[in-house]
């Protein structure tokens, strides 16, 4: 890397540095490791000083609110950071080794989705704030013994999910050998926009949001969710019997660019057979004409 792309990552460093305490006012929040670090790079940018600086490395303590626990995610920027990948790893005293594991390979993977040239650490600490919960939460259910012989209440859930657009084939089938891995049913219908329906039983489907939820694609949200307790295996409850892709005709230029509208009517029928229609509105705040009238 020339010295003059290298000053450009140190400039983008510097930059985001800066936006991270002004996000962390209070002292001890931001700890640098060499708290020099930052003089070294300016005096590097202004010429000097010639030899290269040492890597910006240092700890911020996020306070998660809910469960009410810290974590600190220890962070290294190589010094081609943005256009190579940030070293990142979230510790936390409440989690164990396999929860920590799964906690950095969740973070690691939603890093993966940025592009060469973009800053990520605001990123990954919204990340933690908004997902290290049910990390925390998977714990304390794998420890806490049963004592009582009573029937197993359990929560029988189904998400209705809403993307801009679902196209890419790699995509389709990660989202297709999830719902096939998982003991959930329901559809992922592809094209613009992109809706998956998942059901079953709260865990596999909290599982199967958090897998597919960060690949390289934005615009996703889960806009409605029924839950129902059962004591039974929840089979009486499915709207679906099985997970697959639902393919329907498109408006538009279907060819040249990805940019085709799926048919919203065909998609109502299809609500219709399987007693959803009442979800067309809650995805697409469209009243459904009902065909009777």
């Amino acid at each position: 890397m020339s010295s003059a792309s290298m000053k450009e990552c140190l400039q983008l460093q510097l930059l985001e540095m800066e936006m991270l305490f002004s996000m962390f006012p209070n002292q001890g929040e931001v700890k640098l490791e060499d708290v020099n670090a930052l003089t070294n790079i300016k005096r590097y940018l202004e010429g000097t000083r010639e030899a290269l600086p040492p890597k910006i490395e240092f700890v911020i303590t996020l306070q998660i609110e809910e469960p009410k626990v810290k974590i600190d995610l220890q962070v290294t920027m190589p010094h081609s950071y943005p256009y190579v990948a940030l070293q990142l790893f979230g510790r936390s005293s409440e989690l164990d080794r396999q929860q920590q594991l799964l906690l950095n390979k969740g973070l690691t993977s939603y890093i993966g989705t940025f592009d060469p040239g973009e800053l990520c650490v605001c990123a990954a600490i919204q990340w933690l704030q908004d997902n290290s919960a049910s990390y925390f939460l998977n714990r304390k259910l794998v420890y806490e013994p049963s004592t009582r012989a009573k029937p197993v209440k359990n929560t029988f859930l189904r998400m209705w999910i809403y993307s801009h657009h679902i196209y890419q084939q790699d995509l389709r089938k990660k989202i297709l050998d999830v719902g096939k891995r998982l003991d959930v049913t329901g559809f992922c219908m592809t094209g613009k926009p992109g809706i998956i329906c998942v059901e079953g039983f709260k865990v596999h489907c909290e599982e199967f949001w958090h897998t597919i939820r960060y690949p390289n694609w934005k615009h996703i949200s889960c806009k409605h969710t029924e839950s129902i307790e059962t004591e039974g295996n929840g089979e009486d409850l499915r709207l679906f019997h099985s997970f697959e892709e639902l393919l329907l005709e498109a408006h538009g230029d279907y060819g040249l660019r990805n940019d085709y509208h799926m048919n919203l009517g065909q998609f109502l029928e299809f609500l219709r057979k399987h007693k959803s229609e009442h979800v067309f509105q809650i995805l697409f705040g469209i009243e459904s004409k009902s065909s009777d009238s």
